[in-house]
């Protein structure tokens, strides 16, 4: 869908809610992931100061989460500019997106659009290592704060391990698992996200056992990080101030998601195979993220050269086919004509 026709679903649903509207969509095409980063706050500002000091701007938001203090920042750059900040969602607003959402003064959910718990997972420079099949090295896993917790609680729970002994034992073996440096990092980010949840509901509400309540639950007790809240749970369990778009809103909000969908091909896996076909190799463009407003577009956008090579692995006399891929560029760039 080209530009003029993705900025008359946006000024539609700006006109419907007597607002102006900030689109950002950070995408979770498989393999081709991004997240909410703190390199976006130059592009944000310069949209809004085009759209410049409003009663209302509404951030329509798709992602599957990212940096939480970036979340948290995002939000208040945001309400430099306006005296009421809304989120619309049209599908996923997980993780570092709910954080940014409980944020709002009123969250905007279509039916199938979807909240999470907060619980961050970090990566650690010295956290735990995985294997890629078919690439030649591995990758830092991401360490999640509740699996850490439950390790710990399915010890006493589930063996009866009580006494200090068994416990000491319990954390050396963890230890020998993940560096204690990023086990302690985990902890320290448990403490800050439920701060910064904590002041960001302060915006939603003012009732201070709702606000204990919704940290509680979106940090520690909805058990997987996967869980997904819909607006009849996020409005009735957790109390949050949730919105129910009327049907032509629903249509303006999921058809400009439907563009932004196409354009970043959030339903079509990434793998080299793919996308070299039968070539051996090849530069390709790839649209990651999006930032749009009716003044301006910026893409996040990765060139890529990707090779098939033969590697040798370990113990195995014959060389497997895999892929080398190099980032040929990477960045957030202005493209109106897109």
């Amino acid at each position: 869908m080209a530009r003029e026709e993705r900025i008359a679903f946006l000024k539609k649903i700006e006109e419907k809610r007597g607002s102006r509207v900030l689109a950002y969509i950070s995408g979770d095409r498989r393999n081709l992931e991004t997240k909410i980063a703190s390199d976006i706050f130059p592009m944000v500002h310069r949209h809004l100061i085009q759209i410049g000091r409003q009663k209302k701007i509404d951030l329509f938001l798709y992602s599957t989460g990212g940096i939480t203090i970036a979340g948290y920042a995002l939000v208040n750059l945001i309400r430099e500019f306006c005296d009421e900040f809304n989120v619309i969602i049209p599908f996923k607003a997980l993780s570092c997106a709910t954080l940014i959402s409980v944020g709002a003064n009123e969250i905007i959910m279509t039916p199938m659009a979807q909240l999470s718990p907060i619980d961050p997972s970090i990566e650690h420079p010295l956290g735990p290592s995985v294997q890629i099949p078919g690439q030649p090295a591995g990758r830092i896993a991401p360490l999640n704060v509740e699996d850490v917790s439950a390790f710990v609680d399915l010890a006493k729970t589930e063996f009866g391990l009580k006494t200090e002994e068994s416990l000491q034992k319990v954390f050396e073996l963890l230890c020998s698992k993940v560096n204690p440096v990023a086990l302690g990092a985990v902890r320290r980010v448990t403490e800050q996200i439920g701060f910064l949840a904590s002041n960001l509901m302060k915006y939603h509400c003012n009732n201070k056992e709702l606000i204990k309540k919704v940290t509680g639950t979106l940090i520690r007790e909805r058990f997987s990080h996967d869980y997904i809240i819909n607006r009849k749970e996020a409005r009735e369990t957790l109390g949050l101030n949730i919105t129910d778009p009327d049907e032509k809103l629903t249509d303006f909000i999921i058809g400009l998601f439907d563009a932004y969908s196409s354009i970043i091909q959030l339903d079509v896996p990434y793998t080299p195979e793919i996308v070299l076909r039968n070539a051996d190799s090849g530069i390709f463009t790839f649209n990651r993220g999006m930032i749009e407003s009716s003044a301006l577009t910026h893409v996040f956008r990765t060139i890529r050269e990707v090779r098939r090579v033969q590697i040798t692995q370990q113990n195995i006399p014959i060389p497997v086919m895999g892929y080398q891929e190099r980032v040929l560029d990477e960045r957030w760039v202005e493209d109106n004509q897109m």
